[in-house]
């Protein structure tokens, strides 16, 4: 089980990566949303704002009312992000689940 600082860290990454796409790519799918994270195993919430494609802001609290909501236990948070897991794959087996508009899941699939 990942501690909560090596998920903040995890979704730190993610942000970095997301801010590095290429600028064309990134406003082609761009979507203004709040978004929370669940981590369900050690019960830790992140949340944010994801402005212009890139996560722009980052806190450990939830928010309920958030467009995009992700809950996903921590090692596999962190196997996402090392590129061990597959989105697609985690969702399918029910290892991460993602509540949002199929709008955004379509623009926010392309970024990944």
């Amino acid at each position: 089980m990942a501690t909560v600082s090596e998920c903040e860290s995890a979704l730190r990454e993610v942000a970095a990566r997301l801010a590095s796409v290429d600028a064309g790519v990134r406003d082609a799918h761009a979507v203004d949303r709040t978004w929370s994270c669940h981590i369900v195993d050690i019960d830790a919430d992140f949340s944010g704002r994801i402005e212009g494609g890139t996560i722009a802001s980052l806190v450990a609290a939830p928010n309920p009312a958030a467009q995009i909501k992700l809950a996903v236990g921590s090692d596999d948070l962190l196997a996402l992000t090392r590129g061990d897991l597959n989105a697609r794959s985690a969702v399918a087996a029910g290892r991460l689940r993602v509540d949002a508009s199929v709008f955004d899941l379509l623009k926010l699939r392309s970024l990944f």
